[in-house]
Order: C-alpha cells, then structure tokens, then sequence
C-alpha cells in the first residue's frame, strides 16, 4: 500500500472530483490518496462520489483555507 498527495487547491468544481477520477484510476486497490482543495465543497463532493462507487473515505479535515481528503481505492 502507498499514499500519496494530490495539490488541487486554486482548481474548482469539479476539478479537484475530477483530477482524483484520473488518479484513483492509475493506483492500486488499497493504496490512498490525500485530496488539497480550496473548493470547499470537495469535503462533501469527494465522500459523496467514494460512497456511489464504492471507495473509502480515511480522513478529511477543514483547514484554515483548504479542505483535506484521504481516500482509499477500494476496487
């Protein structure tokens, strides 16, 4: 399993959902990924699609200016 960082602040709806699309596509199942974004609707945008296709939210946090989500590629 590895993890990794993905920078999408100052991108917008719905890049940072679509830059993670592209990403959880090139990982193995059980690796993770840390989603940046300045668009705070990805901290429930991002959970929201994990949940209709099935991969797992690990953590997600508000930050002063950004939101953090950690995902799991679950299949």
């Amino acid at each position: 399993m590895s993890g990794d960082t993905m920078d999408a602040r100052g991108a917008w709806c719905p890049g940072p959902l679509m830059s993670l699309i592209a990403r959880i596509k090139e990982m193995d199942v059980g690796d993770e990924v840390e989603v940046l974004s300045s668009d705070q609707g990805s901290y429930e945008e991002i959970p929201e699609w994990c949940a209709k296709v099935g991969h797992e939210v690990v953590d997600r946090a508000r930050h002063d200016d950004y939101v953090s989500v950690t995902v799991r590629r679950a299949k």
